[in-house]
């Protein structure tokens, strides 16, 4: 059976494609807001998102970072969540540019199967740049939808 899929965690109002972020932290502030606002996080968890950012980056590459909370924060979590935030002016990320903040919310090890799912569709160059790129929600959902036909 596969892993639950990542559209099932996202609702059309956590993807947000038009923000500005002063810096890294406050688009994982940001993140984490969208996570409090979708009713999957208590603000606690918004905390634990700054410190896992403080301690490692989570800058995965091809302009995508995937701020989400340290071990610590998991108590926080409602339910599993994904939110989408995408900063068309781009982020400074120690160095990189970020667009686009993939914030991810999960009780336990969840985040694990999270991050590697989104692994493979965000280190696809093509994929990646399309969702740098996204105008809608539609596209968004359409680009973390598995395609059937991959091996």
């Amino acid at each position: 059976m596969a892993d639950t899929a990542l559209t099932s965690l996202l609702a059309e109002r956590s993807i947000l494609l038009d923000r500005t972020a002063a810096d890294r932290f406050d688009a994982v502030r940001q993140c984490g807001a969208a996570l409090v606002a979708a009713g999957a996080v208590d603000e606690s968890y918004v905390d634990a998102m700054i410190q896992r950012e403080e301690t490692v980056s989570t800058f995965v590459g091809e302009g995508v970072a995937i701020p989400h909370g340290t071990l610590a924060g998991k108590e926080a979590v409602k339910h599993d969540a994904l939110v989408v935030l995408r900063f068309p002016d781009g982020v400074d990320w120690e160095g990189n540019t970020v667009s686009v903040c993939v914030g991810i919310a999960a009780a336990g090890g969840g985040h694990i199967a999270l991050l590697s799912q989104l692994a493979e569709i965000l280190l696809d160059p093509e994929k990646a740049e399309q969702l740098r790129t996204a105008t809608s929600a539609e596209q968004v959902y359409a680009l973390l939808t598995p395609d059937e036909d991959e091996d």
